[in-house]
């Protein structure tokens, strides 16, 4: 996945995952997870 964000927030997004030892895809899943959670429409089988 490629996404276009600026400049400054890559670093801050950098920066805040980096200070809590982790890697910047771990929290973007974590927040695609949550998105999906509130954003996805319920699967009726």
């Amino acid at each position: 996945m490629h996404i276009s964000i600026t400049d400054d927030l890559n670093k801050r997004f950098h920066a805040a995952c980096a200070l809590r030892g982790l890697k910047m895809s771990q929290v973007v899943a974590e927040l695609i997870e949550q998105w999906l959670k509130a954003n996805e429409a319920p699967v009726i089988v």
